[in-house]
């Protein structure tokens, strides 16, 4: 029976020591939110997302609803075959991002900062208060990200692809981001919604208002919202 039981154990301390957002969720009970599925055969055409694509800083002060966050964070990171691969390319499929939202107007979703787990199309609330206040202080007081009804957090946990690629995966983080932000430009447009890009922030104040592991850097910020 110990025999048995040690390769588990070991097995169990390797994942976690690898994986820190599993570790963190397994020491205390979080709630998921599971997302609705969503819409793979919109009406609206790609080439008209593109003509319509603006930076919006002004945002109707409506609440989003549920099918509306499950479309962007699908956009973002979603899953697109069997394989595992996303809507967003990834260098080696390494797939480095980890995604964030700070929610403070959704229909059916709490207040609180949660992380998107693409593989279960889920949500997992990380903190439990309405943190837009205190994320738009972040980025240098611009105040549209407090009256966003949510903003999402692209991240990056650096190691996951530096491990294969080098430094040279820095630059390959970068591209991914970029390709990430520019899919839930195009889906906001698609869904009659505003986006402005920000990269404008205090990396250390973002970090801990997320309560983020040490491994993972905060890259982009883009508030949501119905356009007015």
């Amino acid at each position: 029976m110990i025999r048995c039981i040690f390769p588990i154990a070991l097995l169990i301390v390797s994942i976690l020591a690898i994986n820190p957002l599993w570790s963190k969720s397994m020491k205390k009970e979080q709630t998921l939110i599971t997302l609705p599925a969503p819409n793979t055969t919109g009406a609206f055409p790609i080439e008209q997302t593109l003509l319509q694509r603006r930076s919006v800083r002004k945002y109707a002060e409506k609440a989003l609803t549920i099918q509306e966050v499950s479309q962007l964070l699908w956009a973002a990171q979603g899953i697109t075959s069997p394989r595992g691969l996303r809507t967003a390319p990834s260098a080696g499929a390494l797939y480095p991002l980890e995604t964030f939202v700070a929610i403070g107007n959704v229909e059916g979703i709490d207040p609180g900062i949660y992380h998107y787990n693409p593989e279960k199309h889920s949500l997992t609330q990380k903190i439990t208060r309405d943190k837009r206040a205190e994320l738009s202080e972040a980025c240098l007081g611009q105040s549209y990200v407090a009256k966003a009804p949510l903003s999402l957090i692209l991240t990056s946990v650096n190691y996951r692809i530096i491990n294969q690629y080098g430094e040279r995966g820095i630059q390959y983080i970068h591209m991914e981001v970029g390709h990430v932000g520019q899919n839930i430009a195009l889906q906001a447009v698609a869904l009659k919604c505003g986006t402005v890009m920000i990269g404008a922030f205090t990396d250390a104040k973002v970090h801990k208002l997320l309560n983020l592991d040490k491994e993972i850097v905060p890259l982009y910020i883009i508030p949501v919202g119905k356009v007015e």
